[in-house]
């Protein structure tokens, strides 16, 4: 059975995005995900409980501090607390770096009385009796802002974080109430916290990312390794997907592999279910091909069967009419329609036949054909034939010769032309070309009528395809002289294909100029056995 080549489906444009990322891609992405937002999510606790360490202890340390500069509850003994307020040295076991501020009231806020500074040491005097230098603690002086802004801290407060400035940086102050109501103004640096907080983040974040990319590789590989069932799979599939079935007897021995099939798998699933697939495609496709080789068996047995007696009534018909003895014309005109339909029954058989043959794979005769003659010869027919029409020939200066049939190929052209001079209208210029196009032989038929109507176009080379009235079968057609050509041109290896528009259609057929014919095909074909003998 002949059929139109299947059309491709139009390729699909790339998605962009995860939407168009394959399973193995969108796999690795999840973990990676994944593991980022647990990195973060274990990483951001490890770091808010050091913040929350670091600062409980310098919180413990300010406290502590600021006891034993006011002199509260729990402070240890020593000279501060009985020592007057106007202190011009930081009290005793106060770190160098930290920051000392006592505030005075006087009733006036802006002659209140502010003592203090960062805590440094100094080198200090030279002893009496020549030890050398004793290190001392003093104040060095804070920029007014600064001073303001540790004013500005209330007692008896949380300890806060305050910015002293440039050279001075981030403290953790804390206000609190020393002898006859000063307030005192105590704070620690940040800057160690801060970057051992710093620090602990980069460490981190390098384990993470690091763990990130150990972990996209690792996934890669495993994923990898794990769908590499299904892309076996998917290599089946795409096998079976390039076979040809839709002719002929298909053997459809491609199968998922046992181990790729085991259905405690969810890829084993996915491969028993597509060799179950295969087995019933294959029954159907061995059902269907034992259906078409009884019916194309039929056809060449009963097209062969109807020659005989087909053959037998012309004869009868044309001796009747060539009787000596007058014959009436009513039963002379019906012995001329008897011979007539005889005559196109004939046709319509051995198109049939000769359809049947090529489907079974009858080989055809492989012997040189110069195109270029059998173009002349075959406008010459027909010419005779529709001498209405405009025939022309665009014929190249050397021959084109292929290695065919050159019955059936002059039968290709015969069709094509009377294709053309039935469907359409006398005065029509039928343009008929050949020509040689690096390894095929191309051959064309023009003509200039009104074309094939757009719902027909797909349909023209099936059998018994019919046209509306724009090609009208005027000369009673039998509908299979495209489907011989499609079936001829398809047996020697080439294409046919029909483009057409009002004004202008046009069928190309594809010849191979250097094929060579398989084994089983070199000896020509039989000679047709005629009427009467089997084929």
């Amino acid at each position: 059975m002949s059929s139109s080549p299947p059309t491709e489906a139009p390729a699909t444009p790339a998605r962009r995005g995860p939407g168009g990322w394959s399973l193995r891609t969108r796999l690795v992405a999840v973990i990676i995900g994944l593991l980022s937002v647990l990195g973060l999510v274990v990483g951001g606790t490890a770091e808010i409980y050091l913040h929350a360490s670091l600062y409980d202890r310098l919180n413990a340390q300010l406290a502590e501090m600021a006891q034993r500069v006011t002199g509260g509850p729990g402070s240890r003994p020593g000279p501060w607390p009985g020592r007057p307020v106007l202190a011009d040295s930081p009290p005793p076991g106060v770190p160098p770096g930290s920051v000392v501020l006592t505030r005075i009231d006087t009733g006036d806020p802006d002659t209140a009385v502010l003592i203090g500074g960062l805590v440094v040491f100094r080198p200090g005097d030279t002893d009496p009796v020549g030890s050398g230098p004793q290190p001392r603690l003093d104040y060095e002086t804070l920029s007014d802002a600064a001073v303001a802004t540790l004013a500005a801290v209330p007692p008896g407060a949380r300890p806060v974080d305050v910015d002293l400035g440039t050279g001075v940086g981030d403290y953790r102050v804390v206000a609190g109430t020393g002898a006859r109501g000063a307030v005192v103004v105590v704070g620690l640096p940040l800057a160690e916290t801060q970057k051992t907080l710093l620090q602990a983040a980069a460490v981190t974040g390098g384990v993470v990312l690091l763990a990130l990319l150990v972990a996209g590789w690792a996934g890669a590989v495993i994923v990898r390794r794990t769908l590499a069932p299904l892309e076996r799979v998917a290599a089946t599939a795409t096998r079976v997907s390039e076979l040809r079935l839709d002719r002929g007897e298909v053997d459809l021995a491609q199968r998922v592999p046992e181990p790729d099939a085991d259905a405690r798998t969810e890829v084993g699933q996915v491969g028993a279910a597509l060799n179950r697939m295969l087995d019933h495609v294959g029954s159907a496709l061995a059902a269907r091909h034992r259906s078409e080789t009884q019916v194309r068996q039929f056809v060449a047995d009963a097209s062969h069967e109807l020659r005989t007696p087909l053959a037998a009534i012309r004869g009868y018909a044309e001796l009747s009419r060539r009787s000596r003895r007058p014959v009436p014309d009513e039963v002379a005109h019906v012995l001329r329609r008897v011979e007539s339909e005889a005559h196109r029954m004939t046709t319509l058989v051995e198109d049939m036949l000769l359809l049947a043959r090529l489907d079974a794979g009858r080989p055809l005769a492989h012997e040189p054909v110069d195109l270029t003659m059998l173009t002349v010869d075959a406008v010459s027919d027909a010419h005779a034939a529709g001498p209405r029409h405009d025939w022309q020939l665009a014929l190249p200066e050397d021959p084109v010769v292929v290695v065919g049939d050159g019955a059936r190929l002059h039968q290709v052209l015969a069709n094509l032309l009377a294709n053309a001079r039935t469907h359409t209208p006398d005065g029509t210029t039928v343009t008929v070309g050949v020509r040689a196009d690096g390894d095929v032989a191309l051959l064309t038929v023009t003509d200039a009528g009104p074309g094939i109507p757009a719902p027909l176009l797909p349909h023209v080379f099936e059998r018994f395809a019919r046209g509306d009235g724009s090609r009208s079968r005027s000369a009673g057609s039998t509908g299979l002289g495209l489907s011989i050509v499609h079936a001829v041109v398809s047996a020697h290896g080439g294409t046919v294909s029909v483009d057409s528009a009002p004004g202008h259609t046009e069928f190309l057929v594809r010849l191979p100029l250097n094929r060579q014919p398989p084994a089983a095909e070199i000896l020509a074909a039989s000679p047709d056995p005629g009427p009467g003998r089997p084929a």
